[in-house]
């Protein structure tokens, strides 16, 4: 395939957002037009001709058809859309994690710039961002109602270059001003330590090339490191994959092939002829890495699409115990279609669901044990702004129509978690989360110690 553009390492650029697979160009069949459709198509060029002649100003074609191939896309789903030029390209820079920037992840939400997620370690992350939290100035000049590329572009610049954002944030009275020093992204996929009590700690902060390899390192890294210390053996094992938007369904398959020897992993459902697809187990990796190791597996209201695989596939298979607050939601497979030389469609063409058959989309992944981020002073006033699928204007709406019950949290007080964040700070306790799943897991290793003697 002749091409201008690099079109594979697009597919990992996608990653960071969505489960992508390729389909080569020469695979591609675009059916002829329905005849059913002609007066539609008549209607759509009675309006252009319309435009063309009678706008206040003179429109080009160019800008007339890149609309209406936006309006076309975005009804389908906020995830279906047309890449050309700067947008094939941010795409590419993304993956090789070379651009300057923040590192957010951001929406538009009714005009106005809405951050999904700050990525971990990045910029915006070190100066306090949070999820939920609404940009209205950048350098004192209001973005309110500007398109969401070019407020990213604002965002962007050289390395070492400060930018001040105007943050809405719900819980405080007023907007507040961070500044933030650009830096260059580069996101590390996999970090993992080992923890007191020979407790193994792994995050997984995208779902890029090798992460499976990668996972697999740094337990055999631990494991060494375990052998040397008192007891000589891995206790428990915490999978930390909150904030985590997802990439790479292979990566996915093998993250959660390392963890289990025998059954079905994900499987992927879709209209079109190739598009439904079964993963099991022992495909990527031989038997597990971890056997009879406790796992707690974390996530959050930012974990996504591939991470809702691995979490799904681990809880299903009652391999890992999820913990932390219910995922994103994001059920479906896009698939990155190359449109000419220099264009590329990436259209939702599947969905995918866990071994039990459940579909993540709109409701996610529960987890077993639900544990609010207590360390966050902000938490209670900014879980009204969280955003997950269900709350994406013309998400796909989940097959087995969820009961709003399914889509909301539980409000009942529980009696295990009712620290302040001044009390867990004054403990030294900086994530609650992951506190309470090392808590649980040493907790673990001590009763089964106990029963070995």
């Amino acid at each position: 395939m002749k091409t201008s553009l690099k079109f594979g390492p697009l597919i990992r650029s996608a990653a960071l957002v969505t489960a992508v697979a390729m389909i080569p160009a020469s695979t591609i069949a675009f059916a002829q037009v329905d005849g059913r459709a002609g007066p539609e198509f008549a209607r759509l060029f009675a309006i252009y001709q319309r435009v063309k002649a009678s706008y206040v100003e003179p429109v080009d074609d160019e800008k007339l058809i890149r609309g209406a191939i936006d309006g076309m896309l975005a009804s389908l789903d906020p995830h279906s859309a047309y890449l050309d030029g700067t947008d094939l390209q941010r795409l590419e820079t993304m993956i090789d994690g070379n651009y300057s920037g923040l590192g957010l992840s951001v929406v538009m939400e009714d005009r106005a710039v809405k951050i999904i997620s700050p990525f971990k370690g990045s910029p915006a992350d070190k100066a306090g961002i949070k999820a939920g939290d609404f940009i209205t100035h950048l350098d004192g000049a209001l973005i309110y109602g500007v398109d969401l590329d070019e407020a990213v572009n604002r965002m962007r610049g050289a390395a070492g270059t400060d930018i001040r954002l105007t943050i809405f944030r719900a819980g405080r009275d007023e907007p507040f001003d961070v500044t933030v020093t650009r830096g260059v992204i580069e996101l590390e996929p996999v970090t993992h330590e080992l923890k007191d009590g020979n407790i193994g700690y792994i995050s997984v902060n995208e779902f890029s090339r090798d992460v499976g390899a990668d996972v697999f390192a740094a337990w055999d890294a631990m494991s060494k490191e375990a052998s040397q210390k008192p007891g000589g053996a891995m206790n428990g094992l915490v999978l930390d994959m909150r904030r985590n938007p997802g990439g790479s369904l292979d990566e996915a398959v093998a993250l959660s092939d390392l963890f289990l020897s025998e059954g079905r992993i994900v499987s992927q459902r879709g209209r079109a002829r190739g598009e439904t697809a079964l993963y099991d187990a022992e495909t990527m990796f031989r038997g597990e890495i971890a056997n009879g190791v406790p796992i707690v597996v974390l996530i959050d209201a930012g974990s996504a699409s591939a991470s809702e695989i691995v979490a799904g596939a681990l809880q299903d298979h009652r391999r890992a115990v999820v913990m932390g607050e219910r995922s994103f939601g994001k059920g479906s497979v896009q698939t990155l279609l190359p449109v000419g030389n220099d264009a590329a469609l990436k259209l939702t063409t599947a969905r995918y669901f866990t071994p039990s058959g459940h579909s993540v989309q709109e409701g996610g992944i529960k987890p077993d044990i639900t544990v609010p981020q207590l360390s966050d002073p902000d938490l209670a006033k900014r879980a009204q702004f969280q955003m997950r699928e269900s709350d994406l204007r013309g998400h796909l709406v989940n097959e087995l129509k969820l009961e709003d019950e399914a889509l909301t949290k539980d409000s009942a007080p529980d009696p295990r978690f009712t620290q302040t964040a001044e009390e867990l700070e004054e403990q030294g306790i900086e994530d609650y989360q992951l506190h309470y799943a090392l808590k649980t897991l040493r907790k673990t290793s001590s009763t089964n110690r106990t029963k070995r003697k």
